[in-house]
């Protein structure tokens, strides 16, 4: 697994067409509204008219989202998501040679409509450049596929403001006619590189399309509502939008004012904000172990606003200088605290948003996905006028420096973020969960991805070693698992609130509590039946030798019970090796336990074999194939 990386999907038809459109199209979007800022400033028009279109064309933009976002979804979900990838970008070819004559004409109006026009194709494009990765992706790539998709998407975004806002600069008397070009062109090149993605079939070719905007508006931000987890990751996306255009709409006012520079810096902190965004996108499959980790998500969270915070403090005030240039600023003093915070907090949206797309593409069923992401976009677009409204607001009428601002979304987003992690414990037990595994080991994994099934139920049987188990193994396992424990092991403090939140299911012996037994063997049944993965360590306790004792036969009377309804559950043989002698296992005496590990960062290994079909599995089957996995590496 050490020898996978998320940039070999860039080597990959399956993924990169896709990857080079949805670049494209950021790209293009952001070089088409640059350019018309250029162009006023080239048709020397008075700041009047130049602060109504600052005002008016972002409404513009966000308008078909509210008006179309609802018809985007159903469509998306009805058509092979390849055929529509490329009608989508046939669309802008059109948009763009209409907005190519608005910059010939040097007219606004026909600029204006093509950028209302823009929006529309975005909002289209919306639903499959999101629903279309969980159909070309395996779960373990879900992550890294999602963190390069961001990362492209904030680097096209930034590459293109520089570049459509120099196009007037470099190419003066004929900018017009470079701007038309360009924006064709690209359009063009996005079109062309479509019809090379693989056909993805629809998500619900049978779907009947409605189209009354207003009530299926309505029940499709309801469908986003289904799933409590996707729910709440829906209301951050949608507070990430939130929190990036409250910040980026300051950074203007903020290059002038707070860092005494031109243009120039106010691109040059943009670029920082975005590098360390791409960064951080990139960053969480690597820390995530390929696996869709929530628990990044309250890491995120956290840091974004304690960088926040710290601009603050970096600089409170009016700029010590004005006029400066970029290399004039950095050798400023406090200069480069301003540059780590500006990137920190890029990084931290990177680990925020991530997961929050993985999952939500995970635990959507791929019939509603396409749907569920328009939903999201109608919300996302409600936040990002909101962020635009609530800005003015805090400046024009309470009068708040930008230094202020940041001081203000600081404090809201850890409220905010304790709200959302108080409504679903899931993202803080993950993060509580991550933040043990991560820092006591150092997982290596053979087979994972190869031998647990991406989706439908599975027994997975593994040895039993120590505590920390089951937290293991959530972190190695793509999906989430339900995990049957010993119920004394589940009680223990702390962890009790962790097992307890991942759903885990307390079991007692025969003798010990009937009732309890009982109770585990009907939990694990219904959740076999609703199609989850359950993990059981059939040795029935710890080990206190390092070997591997028995098969109990529990194991069995759960597969008779799934056969019993007509259901065949594979059964997953799994290993851990290396984790006897921790301060978690029965190594040493309890006294002993007592004090700091050993072997901090110790390196441990999780092995999967081959699933075996339920009819075929017993408990001394499952036992040889788990001690042969093992070996001798206790």
């Amino acid at each position: 697994m050490s020898g996978h990386s998320q940039f070999n999907l860039l080597t990959q038809r399956r993924f990169l067409p896709y990857f080079i459109v949805q670049a494209l199209g950021a790209f293009n979007d952001n070089v088409y509204r640059q350019a018309i800022i250029g162009l006023l400033a080239f048709m020397a028009v008075g700041s009047k008219e130049m602060g109504l279109y600052a005002n008016l064309a972002p409404a513009i933009f966000i308008l078909p989202f509210f008006l179309f976002s609802a018809s985007a979804g159903q469509i998306a979900e009805r058509l092979e998501k390849q055929k529509l990838i490329v009608i989508t970008t046939a669309m802008e070819i059109a948009i763009m040679s209409l907005a190519a004559v608005g910059f010939l004409l040097q007219n606004m109006v026909v600029l204006l409509v093509a950028l209302f026009c823009t929006g529309m194709q975005s909002t289209l494009f919306g639903p499959v450049k999101y629903s279309i990765l969980p159909s070309v992706l395996k779960p373990e790539e879900l992550t890294g596929g999602n963190g390069l998709v961001e990362m492209g998407t904030s680097l096209s975004i930034l590459i293109g403001m520089i570049f459509g806002g120099l196009i007037f600069q470099l190419a003066g008397s004929h900018g017009p006619q470079v701007a038309a070009v360009s924006v064709i062109a690209m359009a063009i090149a996005g079109n062309t590189v479509a019809r090379r993605i693989p056909k993805v079939d629809a998500g619900n070719p049978e779907l009947k399309v409605d189209w009354n905007p207003l009530r299926v508006s309505w029940q499709i931000w309801q469908l986003t509502r289904q799933r409590l987890a996707v729910r709440n990751a829906v209301l951050g996306v949608s507070w990430f939008w939130f929190v990036g255009t409250f910040l980026t709409a300051q950074l203007p006012v903020y290059a002038q004012d707070n860092l005494g520079g031109t243009q120039n810096l106010y691109i040059f902190a943009l670029a920082l904000f975005s590098i360390g965004a791409g960064i951080g996108s990139m960053s969480c499959e690597k820390l995530s172990g390929r696996t869709v980790e929530i628990g990044l998500v309250p890491l995120g969270a956290f840091g974004i606003s304690a960088f926040l915070l710290d601009l603050y403090f970096a600089r409170p005030g009016q700029a010590l200088a004005q006029g400066m240039t970029v290399a004039q600023f950095a050798q400023a003093p406090g200069s480069w605290w301003i540059i780590l915070d500006l990137i920190g907090v890029g990084l931290f949206t990177g680990f925020f948003v991530v997961p929050l797309f993985a999952l939500i593409q995970s635990r959507t069923p791929k019939s509603e996905l396409a749907r569920v992401i328009a939903g999201m976009n109608i919300q996302n677009a409600m936040f990002i006028v909101l962020a635009a409204l609530l800005g003015i607001f805090v400046q024009r009428v309470l009068g708040w420096t930008i230094p202020q601002l940041f001081l203000a979304l600081a404090i809201a987003n850890t409220l905010v973020a304790l709200w959302i992690f108080t409504l679903v414990p899931e993202f803080l037990m993950r993060f509580l969960s991550w933040l043990l595994v991560r820092t006591l080991y150092r997982l290596k994994l053979h087979g994972i991805e190869d031998n647990v099934p991406d989706e439908g139920a599975a027994l997975l049987v593994c040895n039993h070693v120590s505590y920390m188990d089951a937290l293991v193994l959530s972190a190695c396992i793509p999906r989430p698992a339900r995990f049957v424990m010993y119920y004394k092991i589940f009680n223990i403090p702390v962890l009790r609130w962790i097992f307890k939140t991942a759903k885990t299911i307390p079991i007692a012996g025969s003798r010990e509590d009937p009732e309890v037994m009982a109770r585990a063997f009907d939990a694990v049944d219904a959740a076999l039946a609703e199609g989850e993965l359950v993990c059981i360590f059939p040795e029935g306790g710890l080990t206190r030798d390092g070997g591997i004792a028995p098969f109990r036969p529990g194991m069995e009377k759960i597969l008779e019970r799934a056969a019993a309804r007509g259901q065949n559950v594979p059964v997953v043989p799994l290993a851990l090796q290396n984790m006897w002698g921790s301060m978690w296992s029965n190594h040493d005496s309890r006294l002993h336990r007592a004090r700091l590990p050993r072997r901090l960062r110790a390196r441990i290994e999780v092995l999967a074999g081959a699933p075996v079909p339920g009819g075929e599995a017993s408990a001394a089957r499952m036992e040889t194939q788990v001690r042969a996995l093992r070996g001798d590496q206790a």
